[in-house]
């Protein structure tokens, strides 16, 4: 492979004219299709084989028109102090805004008075009506979310409190300003890493060229394949993060080649050839994770898998081809004032991670101790996770999402907030014996009477729990319902299909691992040419993870330091969370892996001791590494100031778990473990080597003299025991 990758690097430096009329052309193709598609509806949710999906496929067969999965809203109303809700002038203004309701949308199928409802609290300060729509929340247009928010403005003028809950209101999140500040971090990083704006440059332009056409693809088959908002969203953040790690691979692996003293061309394809290497194999096992989620049988998901895999596999032609082409129209412009004004390659100068490699190699028991058991600490909390899908009890409480849960909970209860759907196939007989079954359950605060549809043969119970959605009582709740009420009774409703869709990503986690853990172990056993190797990689990557895992449940579940990053309201943990980490971080953390230990692997077989190696991979890979990961822990971060509780939470769990996987595991774990290995880190049985394909990632057969790594003799002497 690096023998092909060397001449593909040095057709890609001498045509470089030819290849970036290329990919501008390419851009520039995937601009006018996405311009010219036509706009696509938000992609709808399903989740085939739940019991909750099997009752929303009921209710439109058995109710068609009804739009039974379409988004809601309830407009909550508050008399003043010393007022009710029944008093004739607030019931005149009531029925205004329910009058406006069903005039403000097209897409509202329907109003219900609260009076005529009876929804009023017992107290008679508080009443709420329910909207509901034919359409999903995030495929209602930024019209019907103003018509509806209008509609309670006069009544707000007349004295009443007027505020609105519900996921009429849920519209994608907002990412521009995350991105431009990532952007920016990434730029002040890749100056300081390089100390030349034009290599700082060329890893954000061709990642913005990579991002630009893989959304621009998803946008222009978004209507066909029926691709949501959230499918280029997840493609930008991943786009951009690889985007950069590998360009940044590639151009430091330059520098290090022209710093040696070879020409320009013959950089560019050795660049290309041994970090390109790496870069292919970093790109596989980001492409496994993210296809790995078609295991979790949810089609929306599945989809945001393959689109973001997708941008990756770009991002990997990008770097092998158009970064090369680059180079060569740079120059020596690629390096900082200083190194061009040197007139002597600087070679084997000691730098900051030789001196930490040095520090790891004299103690390595002590240094891996500390990492091992610093992160089972902070894990620690991991083992009381409680996963779920937040609700409006968890926004803000300055927003009318929150205000409208609060005063919900005020007069009717918190399981007002989170009402089941109970579908019955069968006749009136089976709806009233099941209605009055449920009614007897614990946990269960008011039944309704059955709706039936025209033929008589199916009905709908609305069910309202005692405590609030996201619950453990409410969860229980549910399978209570299904589990004593037969299997012509189906439970769904928003909050039912949160739980299935926990439980799916609860029994999905563990495959998923298997899988995408599996997949990779064996791509690093043919790229590092070893066992040992790839095991720690696998290993010291789930030790990251479950210690992100721990630090999101200490902050989000349990409130700790949840003040300082804006956490109001505790409850369960996100839960697509851990499968979500699993898939973006591994492949982050393969990464850093894969560039780091394959650096470490080209010294060892150029004729390098065990330790001697650490050094050079160290001295070559570790700013590297440090620089693309606080890129990408920026970028991360970012996303914590959302005032919405999932993009916080994903914001912050990235974050942390890129700053143990790159810092504490890569940089720490991982020298110590092959420090104490020494050179049986790289045993590979014999049975076992003649089976694998030999893919040469680290360049032994481009041939050459291999560069020492010219220490002195009294590392030698440190680094050889």
């Amino acid at each position: 492979m690096a023998t092909f990758l060397y001449k593909l690097g040095r057709f890609a430096f001498r045509r470089r004219r030819l290849v970036a009329l290329l990919w501008v052309a390419l851009l520039a193709l995937a601009g006018v299709a996405a311009s010219s598609a036509p706009t696509a509806a938000s992609s709808s949710f399903s989740m085939p084989g739940t019991e909750a999906q099997k009752a929303f496929d009921l209710l439109d067969e058995r109710f068609p028109g009804t739009s039974a999965d379409g988004a809601t809203a309830r407009v909550v109303f508050k008399a003043p102090a010393g007022e009710k809700m029944t008093d004739r002038a607030h019931r005149a203004e009531v029925g205004k805004v329910v009058a406006d309701l069903r005039s403000g949308s097209d897409q509202v199928a329907s109003v219900v008075d609260p009076y005529r409802a009876k929804a009023i609290s017992r107290d008679g300060t508080i009443a709420y009506t329910q909207v509901s729509y034919k359409v999903s929340g995030m495929e209602l247009a930024e019209k019907d979310r103003e018509a509806l928010t209008e509609a309670g403005e006069k009544a707000e003028e007349a004295g009443l409190t007027v505020e609105i809950g519900g996921d009429a209101l849920q519209a994608a999140p907002e990412t521009g300003a995350s991105e431009v500040i990532g952007v920016g971090v990434a730029a002040v990083v890749l100056v300081i890493t390089f100390g030349s704006l034009v290599a700082a440059g060329l890893p954000l332009l061709t990642a913005i060229i990579g991002v630009g056409i893989g959304v621009s693809t998803i946008t222009a088959l978004a209507s066909t394949l029926d691709l949501g908002s959230t499918t280029a969203t997840l493609a930008t953040m991943i786009g951009l993060a690889v985007g950069i790690d590998y360009a940044l691979f590639i151009v430091s692996r330059y520098r290090a080649e022209l710093a040696e003293g070879r020409d320009h061309e013959e950089a560019a394809g050795r660049a290309t050839g041994t970090a390109g290497s790496a870069v292919v194999f970093a790109g596989l096992t980001v492409v496994i994770a993210l296809v790995g989620l078609a295991v979790v049988n949810i089609p929306m998901l599945s989809k945001m898998g393959f689109a973001a895999a997708g941008t990756v596999a770009i991002a990997v032609l990008i770097a092998l081809t158009l970064i090369p082409a680059l180079l060569g129209f740079a120059g020596k412009r690629v390096l900082g004032r200083k190194a061009r004004k040197q007139s002597e390659p600087a070679v084997g100068k000691p730098n900051m991670g030789t001196r930490w490699a040095r520090f790891v190699l004299r103690r390595p028991v002590a240094v891996l101790l500390a990492g091992v058991v610093g992160l089972g600490a902070v894990a620690v909390p991991a083992t009381s996770l409680e996963m779920g899908l937040p609700d409006d009890g968890s926004q803000p409480t300055s927003t009318t999402q929150r205000k409208a849960y609060d005063l919900l909970s005020d007069g009717f209860g918190p399981g007002f907030n989170g009402p089941l759907l109970v579908v019955v196939d069968g006749d009136r007989a089976a709806a009233d014996g099941t209605a009055k079954e449920i009614a007897e359950l614990d946990g269960v605060a008011a039944v309704t009477p059955a709706t039936y549809n025209k033929a008589g043969d199916t009905a709908t119970i609305t069910v309202i729990p005692e405590d609030r959605p996201s619950s453990t009582e409410t969860e229980e709740l549910v399978h209570t319902i299904r589990d004593t009420t037969g299997d012509d009774v189906h439970v769904t409703g928003a909050t039912a299909m949160n739980i299935d869709f926990s439980q799916r990503m609860n029994d999905a986690l563990v495959p998923y691992l298997a899988l995408v853990v599996g997949l990779a172990f064996l791509l690093l056993m043919v790229v590092f040419r070893s066992v040992l190797v790839p095991l720690k990689a696998a290993l010291g990557f789930l030790l990251s993870v479950v210690a992100a895992l721990g630090a999101v449940v200490a902050v989000f579940q349990w409130g700790w330091l949840g003040s300082l990053f804006g956490v109001e309201q505790t409850g369960p943990i996100m839960s697509m969370m851990p499968i979500f980490m699993v898939g973006v971080v591994f492949g982050l953390a393969m990464d850093y892996e894969v560039f780091l230990v394959t650096r470490m692997r080209e010294a060892f077989v150029h004729g390098e001791r065990p330790g001697q190696a650490i050094v050079t991979g160290f001295r070559h890979g570790a700013r590297v590494v440090t620089a693309a990961a606080v890129i990408m822990i920026a970028v991360f971060a970012g996303f914590i100031g959302s005032s919405e509780q999932m993009v916080k939470m994903i914001g912050f769990g990235l974050a942390i778990a890129v700053f143990f996987d790159a810092f504490v595991v890569r940089m720490a774990i991982v020298p110590a473990v092959l420090a104490l290995l020494g050179g049986k880190a790289w045993w590979l049985p014999r049975w076992l080597d003649r089976l694998l394909p030999s893919v040469d990632v680290e360049g032994e057969k481009l041939g050459g003299e291999h560069s020492p790594a010219g220490e002195d003799g009294r590392e030698r002497e440190l680094v050889g025991a």
